[in-house]
């Protein structure tokens, strides 16, 4: 039995949902209790994460498993729900690898005494407002650090969270922008290749202007 052609909608369909799931991840939120203060910017997704990518990886082999009609519409959006999942894997990876490094320095891993920052001496929290000192002053004691350096391990944690937000973001936005092009009326058909960059998907054209960057 042959599988019926997916219409443009559905193929835009299919990627305004992978869209929707990646965004539930940079609005996941996870319970963290104060010793862990300056972890709280990145477990909610490194939580939500894994389980979205799951998801989308398994969602991919359900279209793939369907023998789908090799139109260039159809490559199109496989190429871009493809391109989406591999970068969100790989960004979670770095996001991992920063929360392993977080954990050492923040002395909750096994090798922590040699290889944890030292001290920040003389930390000065003048600058802060008040209440703010106190904040930071509290939350470092609960979490057994000095302020200085409380300060450092949780400015990494924010960049992590920030530099994987972004990169979420970015995902967010070329799947959406794929399915829009899938929408536009005026496109009768989308290519793959033969007329110029501007016929590939949006992480794609991204990859590839990197690339032509770093060369």
């Amino acid at each position: 039995m042959t599988t019926p052609t997916p219409t443009h909608a559905d193929l835009a369909v299919w990627l305004a949902e992978a869209a929707e799931a990646v965004s539930g991840i940079v609005t996941a939120q996870h319970t963290t209790p104060p010793s862990r203060s300056h972890l709280q910017p990145v477990l909610g997704p490194l939580t939500a994460g894994p389980k979205v990518i799951t998801a989308l990886a398994s969602r991919l082999e359900d279209l793939l498993d369907a023998r789908l009609p090799t139109t260039p519409a159809t490559l199109f959006t496989l190429a871009s729900y493809a391109s989406a999942l591999g970068w969100l894997t790989e960004s979670l990876a770095d996001l991992t690898q920063a929360v392993d490094l977080l954990a050492v320095e923040a002395g909750l891993a096994a090798d922590a005494t040699a290889t944890a920052p030292g001290e920040v001496l003389d930390f000065d929290l003048s600058a802060y407002a008040p209440q703010d000192r106190q904040a930071i002053t509290a939350l470092a004691a609960e979490a057994a650090l000095p302020p200085g350096l409380y300060l450092q391990i949780l400015g990494q944690a924010l960049l992590a969270s920030t530099e994987f937000t972004e990169a979420c973001t970015e995902i967010i936005g070329a799947l959406t922008e794929d399915a829009h092009r899938l929408l536009d009326e005026s496109v009768s058909f989308v290519r793959l290749g033969g007329e110029g960059p501007d016929s590939l998907p949006t992480l794609v054209r991204s990859l590839l202007a990197r690339m032509e960057t770093a060369w």
